[in-house]
């Protein structure tokens, strides 16, 4: 497997791990019996901020998630493959790592730093299977 697909697949487990982060913010907030049960509630109340910076970051990565999966398998099948999948795959993962706690923890303009990291990275892909 080429480094770009390793970087994929475990930016897919990062995926998984945020929506465990959620749903275990928003489980810890309403219970468990809400969780196992049918949540029909209407008149829940609103996330606690950190469950909600929680789902905020998991749904920023859901954003750029399908563009990353595309880029790398462009790449990939196109054999563009280089130095900048290499480093760009490996900047958007780092990027999309930091940016969790940094979120989670409310940390300001760091927090965008991060994302701005992820998405050269993703840039880099591009520009390798565009060139």
């Amino acid at each position: 497997m080429t480094w770009e697909l390793k970087i994929l697949a475990w930016t897919l487990v990062l995926a998984f791990v945020q929506i465990l982060l959620f749903d275990f913010a928003r489980t810890g907030q309403y219970g468990l019996k809400w969780n196992t049960g049918p949540r029909d509630e209407t008149d829940l109340p609103p996330l606690s901020a950190q469950a909600g910076r929680l789902k905020r970051a998991q749904d920023n990565l859901f954003e750029t998630l399908p563009l990353f999966i595309a880029a790398v398998l462009i790449a990939h099948v196109a054999d563009r493959n280089g130095v900048l999948t290499h480093w760009g795959t490996a900047i958007y993962l780092a990027g999309r790592v930091a940016y969790v706690p940094l979120y989670a923890f409310g940390v300001r303009n760091i927090r965008s730093l991060a994302w701005l990291v992820s998405i050269a990275g993703l840039a880099m892909v591009a520009w390798a299977i565009l060139v």
